[in-house]
C-alpha cells in the first residue's frame, strides 16, 4: 500500500535510519522505504520480504528527491560472503548500540543485480548504487558505522561499491570447501536446488569459472555444481583483493571465525575503525549473536550455534555423505589447480 506524503515527511524519512531503503523501482526511479526500527532488525534473520513485517506499507520517494537531500551518513563497511559461512552470525554481532549497526542482506542491493541482468544502463545504475549506499549508511542513533552484509548474489558489485566508497573496508568470509559441501548436503533437495540456481546466476553475471561446456555442466552432480559455485566465488574474492588492495580487504574462513571469535571481533573492530574496547568485545561474544542461532526463524528455543554445534552438525552429515563430499573436494582442488585458482587467497584477517 503506497500513500502520498508531504515534503516534510519525506525529509523525516530520509533523515531516519529506521526507515529502511528496502527496494528500488527502476521503471519509476523510486525507492521504497519501510519502517524497520532496530528491534525489528534484531528479530529478522534477514531484512527481506520473507522476514519483514508489513512489507506492503511502504513509502515511496523518487530518486531525484534523494539526490537533492543530504541525509546524515556514517562510514560503511562490508561483509561479502560465499554463503553457509556464519555471515549472518557475524552481521548480528555488529548490532552494537553506539558503535555500529549490521544490515543483513538489504534487498535494494539485490535489486541492482536484477536490474543489471535486465540490461541496466551502466552509468545510470552507478548513480543509483551510490544513492543506495548513501541511504543504507544512515546511522542509527549515535552509531559510528554501518556494516552491510549483502546477499552473496551481490558479490559482483563488490569492487564497484568499494571504489565508490574509498574509505570502506571489506571482509570476504567463506567456508572451507569441505564444510561448504556439508552444508549443501545437509539441506538435501533445497540445498541442491539452491546451488544450481547460484550457478545460473554466476553464468548470467559473467563470473562462473570456465573450462566447462553447457553439456559438461549438465553432467555434473549436485555437489560438483556446488563446488563450481564455490570456486567461482573464490576466484572473484581473489579479484576483489587484487583490484581494491589487501589493506582494505581481508579474508576469513568460518572455521577460524568460530574457533577464534574474540580475536576476529577485535581484528574487525580495527579494520572497520570502530575502536571497541575489551568490555565491548566481551559483550559481543557473550551476546545473542554467539549465544543463539543466527537463523532466528529456524532455531529451536534455547539453541546455541557455535563452533562445537557446527562441528557436531557437520559430523552427522559426514556420516551420511562423507564419501561423496571427499571425492568432490578432491575434484574441486584439481579443478582449481587446472585453472590457476588459489584455494588460499591471502590477505587473512587474523
Amino acid at each position: 500500500m503506497v500513500s502520498m506524503i508531504s515534503t516534510v515527511q519525506k525529509n523525516e524519512i530520509l533523515d531516519d535510519a529506521s526507515y529502511l531503503a528496502h527496494r528500488y523501482d527502476e521503471v519509476n526511479d523510486a525507492f521504497r522505504f519501510l519502517s524497520v526500527p532496530r528491534d525489528v532488525h534484531r528479530q529478522c534473520t534477514f531484512i527481506t520480504d520473507e522476514h519483514l513485517p508489513n512489507i506492503e506499507q511502504y513509502q515511496t520517494i523518487r530518486g531525484s528527491e534523494v539526490t537533492q537531500a543530504s541525509p546524515p551518513t556514517a562510514p560503511i563497511h562490508f561483509i561479502f560472503h560465499s554463503a553457509y559461512c556464519c555471515s549472518t552470525m557475524l552481521a548480528r554481532a555488529f548490532d552494537i548500540e553506539g558503535v555500529s549497526m549490521g544490515l543483513k542482506e538489504p534487498v535494494v542491493l539485490n535489486d541492482m543485480i536484477g536490474w543489471r541482468r535486465r540490461g541496466a544502463d551502466a552509468a545510470r545504475q552507478r548513480e543509483v548504487i551510490d544513492q543506495s549506499l548513501t541511504l543504507l549508511s544512515r546511522p542509527f542513533g549515535e552509531d559510528r558505522a554501518v556494516i552491510i552484509k549483502p546477499s552473496n548474489i551481490c558479490n559482483p558489485l563488490a569492487i564497484e561499491m568499494l571504489k565508490m566508497r574509498p574509505d570502506a573496508k571489506a571482509l570476504l568470509l567463506y567456508a572451507p570447501i569441505e564444510g561448504f559441501l556439508k552444508s549443501i548436503a545437509k539441506k538435501e533437495m533445497w540445498g541442491r536446488i539452491w546451488v544450481r540456481d547460484v550457478l545460473i546466476g554466476t553464468l548470467k553475471d559473467g563470473y562462473a569459472i570456465g573450462g566447462f561446456s553447457q553439456d559438461e555442466l549438465l553432467q555434473l552432480t549436485d555437489l560438483q555444481v556446488a563446488a563450481i559455485g564455490w570456486l567461482s566465488q573464490h576466484a572473484l574474492f581473489a579479484k576483489i583483493i587484487n583490484e581494491v588492495g589487501p589493506d582494505r580487504v581481508k579474508t576469513l574462513d568460518s572455521d577460524t571465525f568460530l574457533a577464534q571469535s574474540p580475536a576476529t571481533i577485535t581484528a574487525l573492530s580495527d579494520l572497520y575503525g570502530l575502536g571497541m574496547n575489551e568490555a565491548q568485545i566481551k559483550a559481543v561474544i557473550d551476546g545473542p549473536a554467539f549465544t543463539s542461532h543466527s537463523k532466528l526463524d529456524q532455531a529451536k528455543e534455547g539453541e546455541v550455534f557455535n563452533a562445537s554445534a557446527r562441528a557436531e552438525e557437520q559430523q552427522q552429515v559426514e556420516q551420511v555423505h562423507g564419501a561423496e563430499i571427499s571425492m568432490v573436494a578432491t575434484w574441486a582442488n584439481a579443478v582449481a589447480e587446472s585453472q590457476g585458482i588459489k584455494m588460499a587467497i591471502g590477505s587473512a584477517l587474523t
